[in-house]
């Protein structure tokens, strides 16, 4: 049952600090996550998905907060000191980051790991507990004695989601984490995610992906972000099957299709790149690829509400 917002962004502005000046990776996102809700985030690489999210667990610089606020809860993020941020680090909120198989430690076996965590959040090992979070994720006992080099790829994997989600979290982001999978282990993972919702071992999610078909398998809602920019965001149903945005539709045509040979129907890619975000454009940052671009794109595009609970940011976009 999907409720009231687990997180709340609310203009949010992440830049990077470099020698030639800002990048505005993140430059005035707005949304939320309902209790209860996978929210998917998609879009091409560079758009700024995971600076989004590693800001949300873990902002290191030259990343910085360059305005608006992000709640969690009744928490507000933006204000909470480096201490405070690693306290609900996990327990509130966690991340499955996106290269999960070599983000575990290699000097310690799994078990130190998994009492490492338990311990800093003021709570007792419980060697139960992580018996049963490897046997929902096809692991063996044996691995809590294993070092993360000893196991496979898709082991290292499988353990970084127990660990992750090893204290319940309120929210949880999965970072780009079926990129380097084959299909097979990407159902799996996809499965467990939703089992892990199902069960109450956590109550939201954010899944990030390039690939709009997977969001169509696990997401409620999937948000599409451009350039730093969310450009649509709706019900899942209706931004798959009917996008409004030139971008969603670009991303919905680059995919290939079941049963459909090339020589009977060419992948439509999206030409040119992404605008460099040192220096965005003025107006629309899509207007350079966009097959519908006009003399009104220079201009700031409005946001349009096109149906219940589904946005979009574009001229051309009627409601």
């Amino acid at each position: 049952m999907i409720g009231v917002d687990v997180l709340r962004v609310e203009d949010l502005r992440v830049y990077y600090r470099t020698l030639r000046g800002d990048v505005r990776a993140i430059d005035g996102v707005t949304f939320q996550v309902r209790e209860g809700e996978v929210l998917g985030i998609a879009g091409e690489s560079g758009c700024g998905k995971s600076t989004l999210v590693n800001f949300f667990v873990l902002p290191k610089p030259p990343m910085y907060h360059a305005g608006g606020k992000v709640f969690l809860g009744d928490l507000e993020l933006t204000s909470l000191s480096k201490e405070d941020l690693r306290k609900i680090r996990f327990e509130k909120i966690s991340i499955i980051p996106q290269y999960s198989m070599d983000a575990l430690s290699p000097t310690k076996r799994i078990r130190v790991i998994m009492r490492d965590l338990m311990e800093e959040h003021g709570k007792e090992y419980d060697e139960g507990l992580a018996l049963e979070r490897l046997k929902m994720v096809n692991l063996p006992s044996k691995v809590l004695d294993m070092f993360p080099v000893e196991l496979s790829g898709g082991m290292r994997q499988r353990a970084t989601m127990v660990i992750s989600t090893l204290l319940n979290p309120d929210l949880l982001i999965a970072d780009e984490i079926t990129s380097a999978l084959d299909v097979s282990t990407q159902k799996f993972v996809i499965e467990m995610l939703l089992r892990f919702k199902e069960e109450g071992i956590v109550r939201s999610m954010i899944f990030i992906t390039h690939d709009l078909s997977i969001l169509y398998q696990i997401a409620d809602r999937i948000m599409v972000l451009y350039a730093g920019k969310v450009v649509e965001i709706g019900p899942t149903e209706e931004v798959i099957k009917g996008p409004v945005h030139p971008y969603t539709k670009a991303l919905l045509y680059s995919l290939p299709e079941m049963n459909v040979r090339f020589t009977q129907k060419r992948l439509q890619g999206i030409p040119g790149q992404p605008p460099h975000l040192l220096n965005p454009p003025k107006g629309c940052r899509f207007k350079e690829r966009c097959p519908l671009a006009s003399e009104k794109c220079e201009q700031d595009p409005p946001l349009v509400e096109v149906g219940k609970d589904h946005i979009a940011l574009c001229w051309e976009v009627r409601a």
